[in-house]
């Protein structure tokens, strides 16, 4: 089914490492928090406060300007219980919503298969990324992946001779017809044929793209001009999804976190003024997260794997402000050294799916959890 351009979209940005959320949110006035980050701790000549409580560091300068305009929402304490501490089993746990279990289906790919049931649209998920993420994956739903820049994206870019190219095409179209009876070699084939159609449709989207806005020239800029791109063209596309990282910072977190969130914000804030001079902003919602946050007291030169982070949704239609309760610091409060999560990430899905996508959310997110009332 194609969609008109107003249709809601989503965008995911995975912070992919474990994202420390002191140093990302900074409780400023907390003593606790200068007694456990003596080596990467945040001196206050170099924050921007948000409020009373909490700052945010320079580097992510870009974030206040949206704060301050009231489309930025703060997710305090997000995780769930018993948090394995471990990126891809945390990860998983994200991308299925299946903490008990290992789960089968990623929970946008269930989106896409409700949006979309007879695959009307082979570009109704775009993915920018070098693999296939685990929340996109459910089998028989097609998702278009751009490992690249979009305008290199597709199958053999570089054989322009017409009729060479469309005879190797068709050698991969024979070569990816479904085998009957077989389960793997099924989905393999009708994932090559979905890629063979998705590549031809995404290639117009840099030839209809006009702006005047410069990303910046990073990887998080390139993946998120991509998407403007894709959204712009106005080919149905309703879930985007990129990453960035790795946030894994163990050791030398100064200055790398720093320079994480500098080419991610900045990325953010061309992204948003891109939409918003297209009048295509009010339909599109950012979402942001990290599998996990850091330790609370920090080794020396950087932190370990935590439990409880932080996340952020922005938009056009986000009614900006925290949500949820941040985590005591009080080593009494803190679970193996970490900070206790507060809000269940499914809590932040249902929202999004009930308020933003207008749909059911316990069959996606395997059951019914609070929604904190961030969307308008």
């Amino acid at each position: 089914m194609a969609a008109t351009q107003k249709d809601p979209v989503l965008v995911v940005l995975q912070l992919t490492g474990g994202n420390d959320y002191l140093n990302t949110v900074i409780p400023y006035n907390n003593g606790l928090y200068k007694d456990n980050r003596r080596a990467v701790g945040i001196p206050e000549s170099q924050i921007i406060a948000l409020d009373k409580d909490y700052a945010i560091p320079n580097y992510m300068a870009p974030l206040q300007k949206i704060w301050d305009e009231g489309k930025l929402a703060v997710m305090h304490g997000v995780g769930y219980l018993d948090s394995p501490r471990s990126h891809f089993r945390s990860m998983d746990i994200w991308h299925t919503c299946e903490a008990e279990k290992v789960g089968t289906e990623g929970w946008l790919g269930r989106v896409a298969r409700e949006i979309d049931p007879k695959k009307e649209n082979v570009v109704t998920t775009v993915s920018f990324g070098p693999s296939l993420f685990r929340a996109l994956a459910v089998p028989g739903v097609p998702v278009a992946c751009v490992a690249g820049p979009l305008e290199r994206y597709g199958f053999l870019p570089n054989i322009q001779e017409p009729t060479q190219r469309q005879e190797i095409l068709q050698r991969f179209s024979r070569m990816y017809q479904p085998i009957a009876g077989s389960g793997v070699m099924e989905y393999m084939g009708t994932t090559g044929l979905d890629s063979l159609k998705g590549a031809d449709i995404l290639k117009v989207a840099p030839q209809k793209y006009s702006s005047t806005v410069e990303y910046p020239n990073t990887t998080i800029g390139n993946k998120l001009k991509g998407i403007a791109q894709v959204h712009l063209a106005g080919l149905g596309s309703r879930i985007f999804y990129c990453d960035h990282g790795s946030f894994d910072t163990h050791a030398g977190q100064n200055p790398l976190h720093g320079s994480l969130w500098t080419a991610v914000t900045e990325a953010l804030d061309a992204f948003m003024t891109d939409l918003r001079q297209h009048d295509q902003a009010d339909n599109v919602t950012v979402l942001m997260f990290s599998e996990f946050g850091r330790r609370v007291r920090d080794n020396g030169s950087g932190t370990d794997h935590g439990a409880a982070g932080v996340t952020f949704v922005l938009g056009d239609k986000v009614k900006g402000g925290h949500y949820g309760e941040y985590p005591s610091l009080k080593a009494e409060h803190l679970v193996q050294g970490d900070l206790s999560p507060s809000m269940d990430f499914r809590s932040i899905y249902s929202t999004i799916l009930d308020k933003w996508m207008h749909m059911n959310p316990a069959p996606i997110v395997n059951g019914t959890y609070e929604q904190p009332a961030f969307l308008n």
